[in-house]
C-alpha cells in the first residue's frame, strides 16, 4: 500500500495532470492512494473570493468567475464536450453559488472552510475523470466523510479513533483511489481544514490508518533541499534525513514538508519519499527512521514578514513568571503563533506569525500594562548544524536584530537593508 500526494503545482494546468497520470502508470496503480492539492494557485484564488464575499465586495463576481474560467479552460483541454465531467463541474460551482446565496453566518474561518474545500473537490473531480479517460480505473472520494475531526476551524485536530475505525471499515485500499488533501469534516458534517498545506498532513493520516509501506509526496524540486531555491542561489539535495531532524525543519518552518505529516509516519516507522514531478526517476529524498543527514551541511529555513515583538514592564521591574505566563496565554487567545523566544531580567522578545491578522488587537490589549516595542516585515531565518560561514552569510543579508543559539540550531531576525 502506497499513498501519493500531488501539490498545487503538479496539477497547474492540462499538461500537469497528464504528467500525474504518466507518473501513476510508471510507479504503478494497484493498492495506491492519491491525495491532491487545488490546483495552481487556486487556493490563493478562493481566498481571495472569501475575502470580497465576506467583506461584500463588489469584486467578488470576478473572482469567482476567474476560477470558473481556470477549471473550465482546463477541462476543456483535456475532454471531449459530451464527457461527463462537464456537469460534474457545474453541480459542484452550483453548490458553491448556494452555499453564497444562502450563509447566514458571520464567522471568518467557519465561512472560509465551506468554501475553500472547493479547491480540492474541483481538482480531484478533475484528474479523476481524466484517468478513467485514458483507461485507467479510480475510485474518487469526499475526504470528508473519511477524515473527522473537531470544529477549530482552519486549524482543526484529527479525531484519530473515528477516523481510523471509518477507514479500516469502509476504504477498499485495493483500488487506485483519488481524494482531497486538506479538507475534513466534523461531527455535524461540515467542512474544516487541516491548517495550511495540510494535504500532506492528510497523506500522514491514510498513511497511518492503513498502515502504507511508504508516502510520496511529489515536488516541483528535487527532494528536500538544504534551503530554499526561492531565496537562496546555492541549494544541495539532502539525500536522507531522520523523522527527529524533520520534525527539527518543519517546526522551524521549512515549507517542503507539513509539520504535523511526519508525527503518524515515526509512530509506525512508515518511510517519506520527496521526490521530483518532473525529474520522476530520480530517488528524491528519504525521511525515515534513524537516517542520518546526508550530507551533513547546514541547512537553511526562512520565514518572511514576521514581526519582533520585545516587551517590558512599565515600571521597569524584572519580567517574571506570572507577567510571561500571561503574556503567553494572549498569544494563544489571539492565535500568534511564536517562532522564537528570548527574555532576558527586564525584557521578553518574540518573533512571531501574523496568521490570523490579530497582531492588531492583541497589541492593543497588552499595550495597556507593558511596554511594546514593534518591528514589523522582519525575516527569521534558522540554521541547522550551522557553522561561523553559515551565520556570516545571513548576517550580510541585512541588520541582525536579534540572535538565538543553541548547539544545533541558530536563529536570527533580520531587517532587510533593501
Amino acid at each position: 500500500m502506497k499513498i501519493f500526494k500531488f501539490g498545487g503545482a503538479s496539477v497547474k494546468d492540462a499538461e500537469s495532470v497528464k504528467n500525474i497520470t504518466r507518473i501513476l502508470q510508471q510507479e504503478g496503480t494497484e493498492n495506491t492512494l492519491v491525495v491532491i492539492s487545488a490546483m495552481g494557485k487556486m487556493t490563493n484564488a478562493f481566498e481571495e473570493a472569501i475575502d470580497a464575499y465576506y467583506n461584500k465586495s463588489e469584486e467578488l463576481a470576478d473572482k469567482l468567475v476567474f476560477i470558473e474560467d481556470f477549471h473550465k479552460t482546463i477541462i476543456q483541454d483535456l475532454f471531449d464536450n459530451e464527457d461527463e465531467i462537464h456537469k460534474e463541474i457545474e453541480i459542484l460551482l452550483g453548490e458553491l453559488n448556494w452555499f453564497l446565496e444562502r450563509n447566514t453566518s458571520k464567522r471568518y474561518n467557519y465561512v472560509y472552510d465551506q468554501i475553500i474545500c472547493f479547491g480540492e473537490l474541483l481538482s480531484t473531480k478533475v484528474v479523476s475523470a481524466y484517468l478513467s479517460k485514458i483507461g485507467l480505473k479510480n475510485n474518487w472520494f469526499d475526504v470528508r466523510n473519511f477524515i473527522k475531526t473537531d470544529s477549530n476551524y482552519r486549524d482543526a485536530k484529527v479525531d484519530w479513533e473515528l477516523t481510523q475505525e471509518i477507514i479500516s471499515n469502509t476504504l477498499d485500499a485495493t483500488k487506485l483511489n483519488i481524494t482531497q488533501g486538506f479538507i475534513a469534516a466534523n461531527d455535524t458534517e461540515n467542512t474544516t481544514t487541516l491548517g495550511r498545506e495540510g494535504s500532506d498532513y492528510t497523506a500522514g493520516i491514510f498513511a497511518y490508518c492503513l498502515n502504507a509501506d511508504s508516502v510520496t509526496i511529489w515536488k516541483d524540486v528535487p527532494g528536500v533541499l538544504n534551503a530554499d531555491p526561492r531565496v537562496f542561489t546555492k541549494t544541495t539535495l539532502l539525500e536522507q534525513i531522520s523523522y527527529e531532524e524533520a520534525i527539527e525543519m518543519a517546526f522551524y518552518g521549512a515549507s517542503v514538508i507539513h509539520p504535523k505529516t511526519i508525527q503518524p509516519l515515526e509512530r509506525k516507522e512508515i518511510p517519506l519519499f520527496v521526490r521530483s514531478f518532473v525529474n520522476t526517476k530520480e530517488p528524491g529524498t528519504r525521511v525515515s527512521k534513524g537516517a542520518r543527514l546526508v550530507p551533513f551541511i547546514p541547512c537553511f529555513i526562512v520565514k518572511k514578514n514576521q514581526i519582533l515583538v520585545s516587551i517590558s514592564a512599565l515600571d521597569f521591574s524584572f519580567m517574571v513568571e506570572n507577567n510571561i505566563s500571561y503574556i503567553f496565554q494572549k498569544l494563544h487567545e489571539y492565535q500568534l503563533k511564536v517562532n522564537l523566544i528570548q527574555n532576558s531580567a527586564i525584557s521578553f522578545s518574540v518573533c512571531i506569525d501574523n496568521k490570523f491578522n490579530k497582531f492588531d488587537a492583541f497589541y492593543k490589549e497588552l499595550k495597556a500594562e507593558f511596554k511594546i516595542n514593534v518591528q514589523r516585515e522582519v525575516d527569521l531565518y534558522t540554521i541547522r548544524h550551522f557553522n561561523e560561514k553559515a551565520i556570516h552569510d545571513i548576517e550580510a543579508i541585512g541588520t541582525s536584530l536579534l540572535t538565538q543559539v543553541n548547539k544545533e540550531t541558530s536563529q536570527i531576525v533580520v531587517s532587510s537593508n533593501e
